[in-house]
């Protein structure tokens, strides 16, 4: 017999959640974005900011006319990091978006990305330089509609408080467990990760609010309503 997983949440209980959730708040329809470039170059941006300043930067280049990868990779880096100031860190996102976007033309563009198995397309996007796990399978779940759970810092918090994980478990074991609760399932995980960033700042917030939870008493042992 193998190991047992350090993380493995359930079916049960990661099906509860979504339906706790949805019931809550309703569908999400993420990821935010009119093509699968946008969904693309969003995931870069949102990096260490608000959506609302990713999307500001997108705008920007939608008004420029470059929302293209044949337009964006023979932008220089100062034109790119100067279109892409509302996002913040505009330097640093304009090299990391030229190594991702270049990585996916060498491979033969969007459509060719199709046609690689998810383990594949996801070891071309973590090989280009600045594009990490979380962003790689932000890309994955919503520009290619693959099975894979994004873990990010709201997921990391609420599953903490659920008591479902320590939280210090590495973002591989995390993302396994949560696949395998949501049974492959693609509609689900992006459903449930949009869900999850919403109900963090709704109410799972760093400092939360027990009062506004729902997951509260049905689901949350961190549940306090003597802090109301």
């Amino acid at each position: 017999m193998g190991r047992p997983s350090p993380f493995d949440p359930g079916q049960g209980r990661v099906r509860a959640l979504h339906d706790t959730l949805f019931d809550t708040y309703g569908p999400q329809g993420w990821w935010p974005g009119e093509s699968r470039l946008e969904i693309m170059v969003g995931a870069v941006l949102v990096q260490n900011t608000a959506w609302i300043n990713a999307e500001r930067a997108i705008g920007r280049l939608k008004d420029a006319g470059v929302l293209n990868i044949d337009s964006l990779l023979t932008l220089t880096r100062g034109e790119l990091a100067d279109l892409l100031r509302p996002a913040g860190y505009y330097n640093l996102k304009a090299g990391r978006l030229t190594q991702l976007l270049r990585t996916v033309a060498e491979a033969g563009g969007e459509r060719a990305l199709d046609d690689l198995p998810t383990v594949a397309l996801r070891r071309l996007l973590l090989g280009a330089r600045g594009t990490g796990p979380e962003t790689a399978d932000d890309i994955l779940l919503y520009a290619f509609d693959r099975p894979v759970f994004v873990i990010d810092a709201y997921t990391r918090r609420l599953l903490a408080r659920l008591g479902w994980a320590s939280g210090n478990e590495g973002y591989e074991v995390l993302r396994a467990g949560m696949e395998r609760g949501c049974v492959n399932d693609v509609n689900m995980m992006q459903e449930l990760h949009a869900l999850i960033v919403c109900h963090a700042k709704e109410a799972c917030r760093k400092h939360p609010s027990c009062e506004a939870c729902a997951c509260a008493a049905a689901l949350c042992p961190g549940f306090r309503p003597d802090l109301w």
